[in-house]
Parts: C-alpha cells; structure tokens; sequence
C-alpha cells in the first residue's frame, strides 16, 4: 500500500531529528519485507526553533501551518499527502517496522477503517505513572479509542468524516475515532486498537507536572466545552522550550 506518515511539530528540535531516523528505518524494512511505501510529511506548527530545517535535512517533506493548533496542523499535513493510509505520529513517539507492517497489512485486507495502537513510555516512569497508561491502554482497546500520538485510517473515511476538527484544542483524536467508527459501521469496517509493539513515547511532561497537576488537567477536559479553550487544554501546548518556565 501507498502510505502517508504525518508528523505534527511545534518547537520540537529536541525530538524530531530521533523520530525521523527511527521511523525512516522502519519505514525502509517495511518495504523490503512487504512492498507498502510511504512518505513522510513534517507539519512546522509556527515553530520558533528550527524544527523545519532538520526535518528538510533528513528528507522528509515540509509544509507550514501558522496556526498552532493540533488538528489544524494534522489535516495540514493530510491535504499534501498523497497516501491511501494516512498514518499520524507525534514529534515524540516512535513506532517499530513490526507495528507499522501489521498495520498496513491489516488496511490492505480492505476490511479496517482506522485504528491506533497501546502506548509506552520511552523510559521507566513511577508506578503511578505507569498504571496511568496501563489504564489508558484498557480503555483505548475496550472502548476503541485512538491515541493522540498514533492514529491513523484510509484516506477515502479520513475525508469523508471531515478530518479533524479544528474547534477543539485537545481530545481531537477521541473525536476523529469515534467519527471513523461511525463511518466505518456503515461501511462494513472495524476500527483497531493494535497491542502489538506498543508506540514508544515521550513521558517528558511528567518531568514538567507533577502527578496531581496532569490529574488535574484530564479531569479539566471532561468539562463540557473545556476543549474548545486552547488557554484549558495548555498542557497540551508545552514543548521543551518552555520547560524552564514551568519549573
């Protein structure tokens, strides 16, 4: 299959130079050992460091966003890409060729809409931190739900349900899996949740919040509307280069 790997980065010099050495070796057994190729789009949200110039020097494709909004960066980068699966990964995850290939032979079968996939940290975090993501991975593989940082779907649904929406700050990836489910329903297409070689990704923001503040900042978003307030979802806006702001 023809693929489109998009990348989201706001100030993400710190990562974006791993990311894309990483995923551009999986991307590379991935064709050898099952012909699907791919492309890697790099959406600069207005980043005020030189996250383009790395991304261009490592060969990736990129295009500007000057608005700094998750979906509006997301479906930036969808509008250029030239896929049949459009497969979304954060600045700060990284995904294995292992993943990667279940997830393209599985859209190749014509019988999946989309998916995601468990996550992990990309280094030993406390125990409380970690049941956090043992839960979230419970919930993502009962109630269907992708991860922000590795979403991805068939491009004819992506836009059929109207990518993502630009009137929320955080959660877009909730929207967009239920919607995907919706649509995939009608169409006779499930929606996965991979458990196989989990994304790797970056625990940072536990380095920024303590336990109680990033607690307090999911419960934020359960309130209605909350993730129409860019200034309510601000966790979600922190890069490194604020990191000593914060602390």
């Amino acid at each position: 299959m023809r693929y489109s790997l998009i990348i989201p980065a706001w100030n993400e010099s710190a990562f974006i130079a791993d990311t894309l050495r990483q995923v551009s070796a999986a991307m590379h057994r991935v064709e050898q050992s099952h012909s699907h190729r791919g492309e890697i789009i790099v959406v600069d949200n207005n980043s005020s460091d030189n996250t383009a110039s790395i991304a261009q020097a490592l060969g990736a494709t990129v295009v500007f966003e000057a608005v700094n909004q998750i979906s509006r960066a997301r479906n930036c980068g969808a509008s250029v890409a030239s896929g049949e699966v459009l497969i979304f990964l954060d600045a700060d995850t990284t995904c294995s060729d292992v993943l990667l290939a279940r997830v393209l032979d599985n859209m190749a079968t014509g019988r999946v809409v989309g998916g995601g996939s468990e996550i992990a940290p990309d280094k030993p975090v406390q125990a409380v931190a970690m049941r956090g993501i043992r839960m979230w991975n419970w919930i993502a593989r009962t109630g269907k739900l992708a991860a922000g940082c590795f979403i991805y779907c068939r491009r004819d649904a992506f836009d059929a349900v109207g990518g993502f929406s630009n009137k929320v700050y955080a959660g877009e990836e909730i929207f967009m899996s239920r919607a995907l489910k919706r649509w995939g329903k009608r169409h006779n297409l499930r929606f996965d949740i991979n458990t196989v070689d989990p994304v790797s990704t970056s625990v940072r923001k536990l380095e920024w919040y303590s336990s109680m503040q990033l607690a307090r900042q999911a419960l934020l978003i359960l309130v209605p509307g909350a993730v129409f307030s860019k200034r309510l979802c601000k966790t979600w806006y922190d890069t490194d280069e604020q990191r000593d702001k914060l602390q």
